[in-house]
């Protein structure tokens, strides 16, 4: 892990990329509505404490249809539950057979994103990771992006930082991620789509990838 884990209550952490969006993000097609209101219904006995969501229109969509299935909990935008690359490699960090690949697939990213990207991402693990103070269990809600669902795991896992390359997550798909006082972090649930009908699964991920 990045940071001591402090706490002295249980964090369990829920994780969830937004809906299938439209071509051009400005919100979510008809079927990334319903994959964010059957993830709402999954959710809704949950205690949560929190749900989080970035600030694009995608994330912002999928939170408040989430939240719409939820009882008297505190929705909170947060640039950190954003969209940014959270850790930019170098060549040497990377296996040398996909070194290539992934630095391509980063070479867009301007000095100033990259910066942001980093700072947010340490802000991240500040806020969502770890233990909690107190003597009851914490549940938070993340509804995010792929990168930053990616960085928190490969967190969790204790992989080398740029191992958030290469994690893709579907469409509402849910990961959890458990910080117990004196122990590792555990991935319970890692890309989990049980509550999505066939027909709803697998949007956002590579085509390659679907099983």
């Amino acid at each position: 892990m990045e940071l001591e884990m402090t706490g002295t209550a249980t964090r369990y952490l829920y994780l969830a990329r937004h809906g299938e969006a439209l071509p051009d993000e400005s919100g979510l097609t008809e079927a990334g509505r319903e994959q964010a209101a059957l993830l709402g219904r999954r959710l809704q006995d949950i205690p949560f404490t929190a749900v989080h969501h970035g600030p694009l229109p995608r994330a912002a969509q999928t939170a408040r249809l989430i939240h719409d299935q939820l009882k008297n909990v505190p929705l909170r935008v947060s640039e950190v539950a954003g969209d940014y690359v959270p850790y930019f490699p170098q060549k040497d960090e990377l296996p040398p057979e996909s070194a290539d690949l992934y630095l391509r697939f980063l070479a867009d990213t301007t000095d100033d994103e990259r910066e942001q990207g980093a700072a947010l991402a340490r802000q991240a693990l500040d806020l969502f990771t770890g233990p909690v103070p107190g003597e009851e269990d914490r549940h938070e809600l993340v509804v995010t992006h792929n990168f930053l669902v990616a960085w928190l795991v490969r967190d969790a896992m204790c992989a080398p930082k740029w191992r958030w390359l290469g994690l893709n997550h579907a469409n509402a798909a849910l990961t959890v991620i458990c910080y117990a006082p004196g122990r590792a972090a555990s991935v319970l649930v890692s890309n989990d789509m049980r509550h999505l009908p066939t027909e709803l699964r697998w949007t956002g991920f590579p085509p390659e990838s679907h099983i």
